[in-house]
């Protein structure tokens, strides 16, 4: 079971995060702070399935919900207020973790994902290593007019897009090219959509398309975070 914490905002505000300890025998000496996407909290399935996932991998995880989320609203904070609650969370898992963990990668589901990219690109000394995204939102939903990727150049960490086949928020296709602009990003492309969910008759349990994409993960942080 995960082991909760509490992460007290600049604001004031509290909002609740869990701790997934890694497996001892696999321990990868990482953490990964991984946040949710807009229109669910850190308990929804694809969520916890992940963040157990890659700690029976060897890599410790925290998730949390942002403060929206945590109040019970439905509509999403304003970005600078989700990009504040990501760096208090990044800030308290280093004060936490440090001694036990020093490297730090931040990601997440979506939106989470995009966040914690735009907290990276705008620098304040966050010694993040390296970035996971669990399928990003290149656009939105009918609007590739409108790409959310021009300050992905500027991140100098590793990344690691996990990119659903038939993504409509963002197709493999849309997205290399801009990964192209960047220093040191790599895309996995695996089936289904923006939630790796597929369709007709594949053979493929979601779960299976989950623990692949998780083991690709764990293969990305052997070969690009650890010295």
């Amino acid at each position: 079971m995960p082991t909760p914490f509490s992460v007290t905002l600049d604001s004031g505000d509290t909002i609740c995060a869990l701790s997934y300890a890694a497996a001892t025998s696999l321990a990868l000496e990482t953490t990964a702070i991984l946040a949710h996407g807009a229109g669910a909290p850190q308990t929804h399935p694809f969520m916890t399935h992940f963040a157990r996932g890659l700690a029976s991998r060897g890599l410790d995880v925290v998730t949390f919900n942002f403060l929206y989320m945590e109040q019970c609203r439905r509509r999403p904070d304003p970005v600078d207020r989700l990009e504040a609650c990501f760096r208090a969370v990044i800030d308290n898992t280093r004060r936490r973790m440090a001694s036990v963990t020093p490297r730090l990668i931040v990601g997440g589901k979506s939106m989470g994902g995009r966040i914690a990219s735009q907290v990276v690109a705008g620098g304040d000394n966050l010694t993040v290593v390296g970035l996971v995204f669990l399928v990003y939102p290149l656009h939105p939903l009918g609007r590739p007019d409108h790409p959310r990727s021009a300050h992905l150049p500027s991140i100098n960490a590793p990344m690691l897009f996990v990119q659903g086949s038939r993504d409509t928020f963002g197709t493999p296709a849309e997205l290399r090219p801009v990964l192209t602009g960047c220093s040191n990003a790599e895309l996995f492309v695996i089936g289904g959509d923006h939630s790796f969910k597929l369709r007709g008759k594949q053979t493929r349990s979601l779960d299976e398309v989950c623990a692949r994409a998780q083991d690709v993960i764990i293969a990305w942080v052997k070969q690009h975070i650890q010295p």
